[in-house]
């Protein structure tokens, strides 16, 4: 009932402020179109091979090490699967109507546990699978929010991230998955911050835990589970660092972690529990360490490093902390790295420009640092296409209004007739996100079909930079990133083969902001925007946004019951400034979204109509934070295309 009243009062709004609005539904009606015209035949038709893209990430080893569990997507969403052998069949393991979440495997088992969420509306619940009959269980309250799941080492107990207490703290949680309704509270957070358990020691009895205040300010902890006292590893209180807990060493002794304490990037390290002394292992790489995995043992480790938005893979003697880059990868993005249970294979995901994430398996020799061939294990389908020939983006910088060098990726299609090309500028979320080369068949399809050239900046504000760059966007200082938008403006004015009398921008979440107030500033200099999932008015979404990231999202933004804060967010806010906005508007929405509620989609609709501005509104009544069911993002896309060809 609640659902249906709050969507009566997004449309009524949005009628109010127009009768002549026409709306459509399609896909059963979940998603409703507001002034969005009917998509000619021939977009559907032209689009549909790049909407037929899959992908298959490893999600890591059977217990035997002999098959590999990979998601992938046959239906609607993504599933669970098996594959057998390199280059094997993908065997489905679940059927659900929702995609799967995390997934973690039982130590010395196959029963896999892993999250799922119901619309879009992140509150995942915990499942157990098991993998030989296709049985699952739910094991959460189906209510609370949960995450961060941690297997013990002998498999009796699971460690996670819950609001079940009260249904926003971000607590930490401990369940028998035998006795679920018997789960009890391990650590409680008192201060709005999240807490995630990371790992825990050989004998059960203690826990490495993170508190995330922010991107600048996260802490570890050591837990006794039987006292629940807890002991700070590393963390600055006064001056806030960013620190992430990985594993427990092979003895217990001390710990492996991720610190930007000793440098303006991410460095892994370790810490020895007796002696307190911390050691920089990767101190001579000032690019930031992304991931980490140990091996069962505990005898190697392997993590990546995250190089100008690119994967370099390194294996990690733990002893002497000798560690040698793995050569021969194919160059893009590294992901999900996790070892067999045996430690002779390390599994990953790959991603390229030119090919989706696929899973692949890298063999491993005697010594830590030692490894055989790198076998792929999945060929994802990618509609008929020839990825070969997808453009490879080209990574170019720019000076903003400061001075200072912005980064960004630039993609560029064939240009035979040698015109101006048409530009469409994409926004990363976050804001501590970072646009990375990845594949994107949505870009190969702009450049294919509308001939434009698509720009990935990364603002002041991402990640990947430094610790002073990811800082630069906070508080005050929230709208120098967008005039880094309007430096990339003056950039594309200065290229040749860009025309800067045509260009779009489009992003999500925060990106949805930056496009927002890019439609605010720079009306003169663009030619249309697509605003999905953004924040239009900085307080409204602050006092709306689901209660268990309220507070987290309030370092980052301000602090909206400060009146000298609230004045300034609501100045910056671009809900409170369409008249300035003169160009379409493309407002895309999901009903569920916990992070940036459907208010902020029909509070910027309303307004725009009410000032009499063009914009097109969609929402998916059965999404959250952006589309994951592929009906609705056929329609999404296409709708993007017919927008962008009517506009730019």
């Amino acid at each position: 009932m609640k659902k249906i009243t709050v969507l009566a009062l997004s449309l009524s709004i949005a009628f109010t402020a127009s009768a002549e609005v026409q709306t459509r539904t399609a896909n059963n009606g979940n998603l409703v179109m507001e002034d969005v015209p009917e998509i000619p035949a021939q977009i559907v038709q032209d689009l549909n091979q790049y909407q037929n893209v899959r992908s298959a990430p490893f999600r890591g080893f059977t217990h035997d090490g002999s098959s590999i569990l990979v998601s992938t997507r046959f239906g609607e969403v993504s599933q669970l699967h098996r594959v057998d052998m390199a280059g094997g069949a993908r065997h489905q393991l679940t059927f659900f109507k929702e995609p799967i979440g995390s997934v973690t495997k039982q130590p010395n088992s196959d029963l896999i546990a892993f999250t799922m969420d119901a619309g879009g509306n992140e509150y995942a619940q915990i499942f157990t699978l098991n993998s030989k009959t296709g049985v699952s269980t739910m094991l959460s309250d189906g209510k609370s929010r949960n995450g961060a799941l941690q297997w013990n080492t002998d498999g009796s107990k699971l460690a996670f991230q819950s609001t079940r207490r009260n249904g926003k703290s971000n607590d930490i949680w401990m369940m028998d998955p035998n006795s679920p309704d018997n789960a009890s509270i391990v650590l409680e957070s008192t201060d709005g911050s999240w807490w995630g358990p990371t790992d825990w020691s050989n004998d059960n009895k203690k826990l490495i835990a993170q508190q995330y205040v922010s991107a600048s300010d996260s802490r570890i902890y050591l837990i006794d589970v039987a006292t629940k006292k807890k002991q700070l590893l590393a963390g600055n209180l006064e001056q806030g660092t960013a620190n992430y807990g990985l594993d427990f060493d092979a003895d217990n002794k001390g710990m492996f972690f991720i610190t930007n304490e000793f440098s303006e990037f991410q460095q892994l390290a370790y810490k020895s529990f007796s002696g307190g002394k911390v050691t920089v292992i990767t101190k001579d790489i000032n690019w930031n360490v992304s991931e980490f995995a140990l091996a069962p043992k505990g005898d190697k480790a392997a993590f990546s490093v995250n190089e100008n938005g690119l994967n370099n893979v390194y294996l990690l003697d733990t002893k002497s902390f000798e560690f040698v880059q793995v050569k021969g990868l194919p160059i893009g993005l590294v992901g999900g790295i996790e070892f067999s249970d045996d430690g002779s294979k390390l599994g990953l995901t790959l991603n390229t420009s030119q090919s989706p994430s696929d899973s692949f398996v890298l063999a491993l020799g005697e010594k830590a640092t030692e490894y055989g061939k790198l076998s792929r294990w999945t060929y994802s389908e990618v509609g008929g296409l020839d990825t070969s020939k997808f453009a490879v983006p080209e990574l170019i910088t720019y000076k903003s209004f400061d001075d200072r060098t912005i980064p960004a990726f630039v993609y560029k299609p064939e240009n035979k007739v040698k015109n101006k090309l048409p530009v469409i500028i994409s926004i990363h979320g976050g804001p501590e996100g970072q646009f990375r080369p990845a594949f994107r068949s949505t870009y190969q399809l702009w450049m294919d079909k509308l001939g434009a050239a698509v720009i990935g900046p990364n603002v002041r504000g991402s990640a990947g930079y430094g610790k002073e760059y990811i800082n630069l966007d906070n508080g005050f200082k929230r709208e120098d990133s967008v005039k880094d938008i309007g430096a990339l403006l003056d950039w594309i004015k200065t290229q040749p083969d860009l025309d800067p009398e045509r260009v779009a921008v489009i992003g999500g979440s925060y990106g949805g902001y930056m496009v927002l107030a890019s439609a605010v500033h720079y009306s003169d200099r663009l030619k249309a925007a697509v605003d999905i999932v953004g924040i239009s008015n900085f307080v409204t979404f602050l006092e709306n946004t689901k209660s268990y990231r309220r507070d987290l999202r309030r370092v980052e933004y301000g602090d909206e019951r400060d009146p000298k804060m609230r004045a300034h967010l609501e100045k910056i806010s671009p809900n409170n400034h369409v008249d300035k906005i003169n160009i379409p508007m493309f407002v895309v929405q999901g009903e569920n979204d916990p992070r940036v509620p459907v208010t902020e989609a029909t509070q910027v609709v309303a307004e725009l109509r009410k000032n009499g501005k063009n914009v097109w509104y969609m929402n998916a009544l059965n999404e959250g934070h952006g589309y994951r069911k592929k009906e609705n993002r056929d329609v999404y896309q296409q709708a993007v295309v017919q927008f962008f060809k009517q506009f730019l």
